[in-house]
Parts: structure tokens; sequence; C-alpha cells
């Protein structure tokens, strides 16, 4: 039915422009955020780095349980992290994330998120002073006023300079990610002193996840309000500086986020910066140093989150700490008004059944069903639309020699009958941003990582692992991506050609031509995609055949029309 083609037509122009062209036209529409400025002499000057000390970069690798052994440690303890801090430079460099796994293997190691300076991936927090005299630096060997530091149990740092001047660390952490650190400097010397106190993290290399328009993975910082994702070659070629009051800046995986919250109260100036080794920092520093006369002492209280993005965890410490934003650490995009209902929503079945694929099908059932009277009013138009189908033909050949005549008809005809042609095209454009809603949400959150399902699906955010070309395995080769096929896609393709046979035919041969090969092109494309969203995909197809039965015998009319369209035998 031409009705039918065009509605097709549009929705692969729409979704083809949603998923290639967007990120180019938002590129275009709503550039990058220039490099900061600041007035000198009243002429527009770029905001050079800050002083904010560079780490080391040492060039012997060595085993991590040799780098962990060289300096004097204090154990992290809480129900989500495990590590140790560096007393050598006061640095948070070893972290493992006890919750969660690096497969779905039985006996896999935790995810490391932190590593020590020397060491493979090495990828740390520093905290200390820039200026005074003598201030610690990296080789300060801190003394510790206790061997464990747990969510019941703070642990402070000090250090004293032959100036006179007393160092102090107060660090502590909560039953999460979060690490709240109070630095204290007090001048007990017989002359005044300016400090300023910085927090860096500091990464080795570049993280292994891939960085994807969809699904942001590097340097984020937010600024003034804003989220600002960073891709990796910008601070290679440049530092990024952004003055802000607010706000926080760190490095982000696809799952795993560090970042260094400064007093959201205080000016600061939040740096990233990198080298053409691939070597990254990310900083702030106070934009006023603190002034101290002999006697006096100052402090300052920050904030460091190293672990997972977890939704709520993420909304909880926004809400409660006031951290400007910290949920933007997830890149939702511009549908995040559509994504985050569908989260929480997807969540919520979740713990209810048990079972993240039977959230999925619920959450289809439940979305199709709110779509179903938008689905029947265009089946409804489809019906009008086959009655009056002889009285079109019969105006289009009656002028066919005057187009604009032939226009005129045909709307008068429209309007008779009560038919409106672009009914059916209200369904496909609701789905659009609900099915790329979907899309975010099973590729950013880490609710659905290594989530099972059924038999041998153990990670609904993965691809389907059964692949047919080398015998679900049993052969021993990996097939190129492109012949990576499970058995997933094959039922995503089945469920397509059943639920495109149930439609009209097209009267165009070529359009047959290509809505028979469309479900085994939608095969090969989806099955890179996670086993999560072709689950949705195939439980609405089922869905939608179910609901084209049901609909045909309201209007017989449409199914009387197939027979008669139907090809001769």
């Amino acid at each position: 039915m031409k009705e039918d083609q065009k509605n097709f037509v549009l929705f692969a122009v729409i979704a083809g422009l949603l998923l290639f062209a967007w990120p180019y036209a938002t590129h275009w529409l709503f550039p990058q955020q220039p490099a900061a400025t600041q007035t000198v002499n009243g002429k527009p000057t770029k905001v050079t780095p800050g002083a904010t000390p560079a780490t080391d970069s040492p060039t012997a690798m060595r085993d991590r349980a040799v780098v962990l052994g060289e300096s004097p440690r204090v154990a992290i303890e809480t129900p989500s992290l495990k590590g140790s801090i560096n007393l050598k430079g006061a640095r948070i460099d070893d972290l493992m994330l006890v919750e969660y796994a690096e497969t779905t293997a039985k006996k896999s190691p935790p995810i490391r998120l932190l590593s020590p300076s020397g060491a493979e991936g090495a990828y740390f927090a520093q905290f200390g002073w820039q200026g005074g005299a003598q201030a610690p630096d990296q080789n300060t060997v801190w003394q510790a006023s206790g061997t464990k530091l747990t969510p019941t149990t703070p642990v402070t740092l000090t250090t004293k300079t032959a100036t006179g001047q007393v160092y102090r660390i107060d660090l502590s952490v909560d039953p999460d990610y979060m690490f709240t650190i109070r630095q204290t400097v007090a001048n007990v010397g017989a002359a005044p002193v300016s400090v300023t106190p910085y927090s860096l993290v500091s990464r080795a290399q570049r993280s292994k996840d891939v960085d994807q328009w969809a699904a942001h993975v590097g340097p984020v910082a937010v600024a003034d309000g804003a989220a600002k994702y960073i891709n990796w070659g910008d601070i290679e070629a440049a530092p990024t500086q952004l003055p802000t009051t607010g706000g926080w800046v760190g490095y982000t995986d696809h799952y795993w986020l560090t970042a260094l919250i400064p007093d959201q109260h205080i000016p600061v100036a939040l740096q990233q910066r990198g080298t053409a080794k691939q070597t990254y920092q990310a900083d702030y520093s106070l934009a006023q140093p603190l002034a101290l006369a002999p006697g006096k002492q100052a402090s300052y209280t920050s904030r460091f989150f190293a672990g997972a993005k977890e939704v709520k965890q993420l909304e909880a410490y926004q809400a409660k700490l006031g951290v400007v934003q910290l949920s933007r650490a997830i890149d939702w995009g511009w549908f995040e008004i559509v994504e985050k209902p569908i989260f929480y929503y997807l969540d919520w079945l979740f713990h209810l059944v048990g079972n993240f694929g039977v959230a999925i099908i619920l959450l289809t059932i439940t979305i199709r069903g709110l779509l179903f009277p938008i689905a029947h009013k265009q089946f409804e138009s489809m019906a009008r639309m086959r009655v009056v189908q002889p009285k079109m033909k019969a105006l289009q050949e009656r002028h066919k020699d005057d187009k604009q005549r032939q226009q005129q008809e045909i709307m008068k005809l429209y309007k008779e009958e009560k038919v409106n042609p672009l009914a059916g095209c209200l369904p496909i454009l609701l789905q659009i941003p609900i099915m790329f809603a979907l899309y975010k949400v099973l590729l950013l959150t880490i609710e659905m990582r290594h989530q099972p399902f059924a038999l041998w699906i153990h990670d609904l955010s993965a691809p389907d692992p059964a692949t047919i070309i080398n015998l679900f395995g049993y052969l021993h080769f990996t097939p190129p991506g492109f012949l990576a096929i499970g058995v997933v896609p094959v039922l995503l393709g089945v469920s397509m050609f059943f639920q495109m046979k149930f439609n009209p035919a097209p009267m165009d041969e070529v359009q047959k031509q290509v809505f028979a090969i469309m479900p085994w092109m939608l095969m090969f494309m989806m099955a890179p995609f996670a086993v999560g969203l072709q689950l949705y995909w195939i439980t609405s197809n089922c869905i939608t055949i179910l609901q084209q039965q049901w609909l045909y015998s309201r209007h017989p009319v449409l199914k009387q029309s197939m027979k008669k369209e139907a090809p001769a035998k």
C-alpha cells in the first residue's frame, strides 16, 4: 500500500538522520566551549595553564605488587571499595570496585580503577599545596593516624616543614564511592606564608573503552552549570581551562568515573591537559591563595569520587552534597527527557521480577500498550484509505493531464471521507525517540552490565555470543564482525519478516524486493548491538503481529484488500 510505503520511507529517512547526521548537526549548531579568556589591560587574553604541578612520569614499568610494596600505605576498606593510600605523596593510587567483576566468569577479579605510578595503567589522585616554604610534594612521606580507612574510621595525614608549617589532610570515605578531603595548613613559623591547596588526577594512558558519539569516554568537566565532554586529542593539542564556581573535573570510562569535586561555593580553575605521549592530568586550583600570618591556620574541604556510574547514586550525591550536575557524568544527550523515565521504569521492573530480560519484555509490552490507541487510529486511517482507493484512482485517471486539479480533487476527497493520509506516520514518529532512548539506556547504564537473561545469554549489555558461523564456539576461530551473527539476531530477522509479511504488499516490484530483504539486512545491522536492545525489538515485533491480527479482524476491508493485492499463483 502506498501509504505504508511512504511511512516506511519516512521512518528510514528520519532514523538515518537521527543515527548518523545528528552528532554532526549538534556539533555545527552547538559548537564546543571556546577557550577560557580573561581581560588583561582591557583586552581579552587566553587563559594560560595554571601552576598545578604535573606528576612524575616513571619510564621503568614494574609489577603492581612490587610498586605497592615500595612505600608505606594505609588500607582502604568499604562495602564498595578496597585498596590503599600511598603515604608517599598523599595519593589514592590503589583502588578496586569489589562489587563489579571484570567479566561474567565466576572467578573473575574485581574491576581495578586506580593503580600506582610505575605500574601498568597508572591512574591516581593526589592532594597537596602550591607555594609556601618547602610545601609538601610528591616525594613527601606523610605520617598517618591509623592503618585503615573505613566509613567509620577516618585517617589523618600530617607532615611538618623546617620553616614551621604544619600540613594536615583529613580523609574520610562513605560506604559507596565518595571520599572527603579536608586540607589544613597551620603557620607556626615566624613569617607569613601564602599557599594554595590543589587536587589532581593523573592518568598514564587513554581508557581502553571506546569513545563514541552516543557514549562519551575521556576527559569530562562541569563548569558554569554545563557539562563539557572533551576529546583526548583536544587536550593533547592544548590545555583546557575552565574557571567556575561549582562543578567538577575528571575522567569517565564507559561505566566508571573519577571526579575531583572542589568546594561548590569557592571560585576555582578546572583544568584538563595531556601530552603527545598520551598521559593526562585533570586538576583544579583556587583562584586566590590562602595568606597565613604567623600563628594562623586555614582549611579547605573538597571531595573525590571514584567508582561506578550508578544513576541513583550519582543523583543522590548531586542532591545531598550539592555537587553540580554530577549525574551528567552519564552522557544522556538530548533525549534525556525520554531516557530517564525509561530507565527508572525499567529499573523498577527489574527489582520487581529479578530478571533484566523479563523487565525489558515487560517494558516493551507497556510501551506498545501505551501506543496501541495510536496504532488503532492508524489502522482506522488505513481502512478508510482502502475504501477511498478506487475513488482516488478514478480521480487520478480523470485529471491525469492536470496535476494541480488532481491534487485539489484528492484533498477534497480526503476531507469528504474524513481521511488523514498522515495519520499512519504518528506511531512511527513516536517510536523513533523511544527506540533511540532505550538504545541509550541499555548502552549507558551500568545497571544492565553483566545481567543475565536465560540459557546462554549471560550479559544483556553485550552482543549475542552464540555465533552461528563458528558453530556456537565449537570451531575455534573468531568470525569477523559483519559475520558474527548470533541466534538472537536471527530471531530478530525472522520476527521482522513475519511482521512485514502481515503488512499489505507494495504495488511496486522494486519496493517488494526492498521489503523482502530488509529483515535480513536488519539482522546483520543489529547483530553487534546489545542483546537487550534486540530482545526489545523481537518482543515489539511479536506484539505488532498480534495487534495486526486483532486489528485486521476489526477492519476486514484491509484483509480483503490484501487478498485482492496478493499476486496470482
